[in-house]
């Protein structure tokens, strides 16, 4: 009764913001749950067997991609449903091809959750990382549904594994199978009962490899670079901008390519008033002019895991804000991965820091004195690269022990 009231409250107050701001996420999360029973009625084909994949946003996605991309290819018979609760994740993938059906997942009350599983009735379930919606898992397990939590990771903090938890746990208990990604996690659940479980790794690992095996030829980057060490920093901020760009300015023996994380007039014209030494928005590049230019600023979107191919060394921003970005699309090159201090909460870039393959740089100082040694080292530098591509290389795998185990 708790939960159902919370979730309840939750709905009212997702309705007010996205009454008084028709423009915000959580207008466009209500407008898209209006309509996703009738996107089941005219989409789901009732003869057919679904899969259902639910994500948080595109981060989790992600983390499922591998999986999905794996059953598509061996098991044509299947089709594919992918839901998402938040509208980041929604927006983006909305027009997925990997999936038949892709649509929101409506808020988890007992007749939303009831309605759903009713008329998609699929044959088994992949929740994503820290996907536990109570309802929805309910009547999954009352249906007989197989359920799966995938790349779930637990930690001592968690409701589960507090004195009061005892009504949390038992939600878990509606998983027919956990693969978590840690020793901790399966220890952790064991104490509370629940012994379902196998550790597999992340399926982000397989996502990354996935993506440089498909990596993108970039003719104009190649040409810019034109052999010259370079530097890549992406998912840039400005604090980030402002060490690595000052270095840049002080050492005409490299290049620089910046994709910075927020793509808007102002911050490009922020950017560009930090150098001294001349640059180029890719949209502009040809292959007359980009070759005379240092730096290349990437004004827009969706190439940066493929122009990570092209530097030497990589810096991933946004350690100096609310946390890093992805460092695994930079280490999967086999580059060594320099980030801000805010990484105590992202998995991968204190492992990258354990394999000695990735770098925290708390000032210029820190970053100076690392780039002075890439520069003048290459032994060095060849040896952290393979460093943090190896930590890559060793931690893929999750997707296939999933499907091992289910025996797909």
């Amino acid at each position: 009764m708790l939960y159902n009231l919370a979730i309840s409250l939750y709905l009212l107050c997702v309705r007010i913001v996205a009454f008084i701001r028709p423009k915000s996420k959580a207008a466009r999360m209500v407008r898209g749950h209006k309509v996703v029973f009738d996107t089941l009625r005219s989409k789901i084909d009732q003869k057919a067997k679904y899969i259902w994949f639910h994500a948080a946003s595109l981060g989790e996605f992600e983390q499922g991609r591998p999986m999905i991309e794996y059953i598509r290819r061996t098991h044509p018979e299947f089709k594919i449903l992918l839901t998402f609760f938040s509208p980041s994740g929604y927006e983006v993938r909305k027009d997925y091809k990997g999936a038949d059906v892709v649509c929101y997942l409506p808020i988890d009350t007992p007749i939303n959750a009831y309605r759903f599983v009713e008329k998609v009735h699929p044959c088994m379930v992949f929740f994503i990382k820290y996907e536990f919606w109570r309802n929805y898992l309910y009547n999954l397990h009352r249906r007989n549904i197989p359920v799966y939590s995938i790349s779930s990771i637990f930690r001592p903090s968690q409701v589960f594994f507090r004195w009061y938890g005892g009504d949390y746990r038992h939600v878990l208990k509606y998983f027919t199978h956990l693969f978590v990604q840690n020793q901790q996690s399966k220890d952790l659940l064991a104490k509370i009962g629940l012994t379902n479980t196998t550790i597999v790794g992340d399926t982000r690992f397989d996502r990354v490899l996935d993506i440089f095996k498909a990596a993108k030829h970039l003719p104009l980057v190649e040409k810019f670079k034109d052999e010259r060490l370079t530097l890549v920093a992406g998912s840039s901020w400005a604090p980030d901008e402002d060490l690595f760009i000052d270095y840049f300015n002080r050492h005409p023996e490299m290049k620089l390519i910046i994709a910075p994380h927020v793509v808007s007039e102002a911050h490009l014209a922020e950017i560009k008033s930090k150098l001294k030494r001349t640059s180029l928005p890719y949209s502009q590049a040809t292959e007359e002019n980009v070759k005379s230019v240092e730096c290349l600023i990437i004004d827009g979107y969706g190439l940066l895991s493929s122009i990570y191919r092209y530097g030497e060394v990589a810096y991933v921003g946004g350690g100096f804000g609310v946390g890093i970005h992805n460092v695994l699309e930079a280490a999967v090159y086999g580059i060594p991965v320099l980030f801000g201090p805010n990484n105590e909460k992202f998995r991968e870039a204190r492992h990258l820091l354990e394999s000695k393959g990735g770098f925290e740089v708390k000032n210029q100082q820190d970053f100076d004195t690392l780039m002075d040694r890439f520069i003048s080292d290459s032994t060095y530098l060849q040896e952290v690269g393979k460093a943090a591509g190896d930590y890559v290389a060793h931690n893929a795998g999750a997707t296939e022990k999933v499907m091992k185990y289910l025996q797909l």
